[in-house]
């Protein structure tokens, strides 16, 4: 996956500042993003603040691992369901 250019901290100041006022369009000539991607950062950072993206980042990097596990272990047992289903 793509590594942002920016920040977690830097993506919630750019929302501030269209909480603030600000125009989205002249947001996204001042900070080179497309209007796509504002919107995008706005649909989910909206209304954090640093330390809860930061919490959210953390939670689903942890869930991601979690669903790892499920799966190896899915794949174990089907394996031993196979290995006992054969006749010996």
């Amino acid at each position: 996956m793509k590594r942002s250019r920016f920040s977690e901290e830097k993506i919630i100041g750019v929302l501030k500042e269209h909480e603030a006022g600000a125009k989205g369009d002249e947001l996204c000539r001042r900070h080179g993003i497309s209007s796509a991607t504002f919107y995008t950062w706005r649909k989910r950072y909206a209304g954090m603040e640093a330390s809860e993206a930061k919490r959210l980042r953390e939670l689903e990097a942890e869930n991601a691992k979690l669903k790892r596990i499920v799966a190896d272990q899915m794949l174990d047992m089907s394996a031993m369901k196979e290995l006992l289903e054969k006749r010996w």
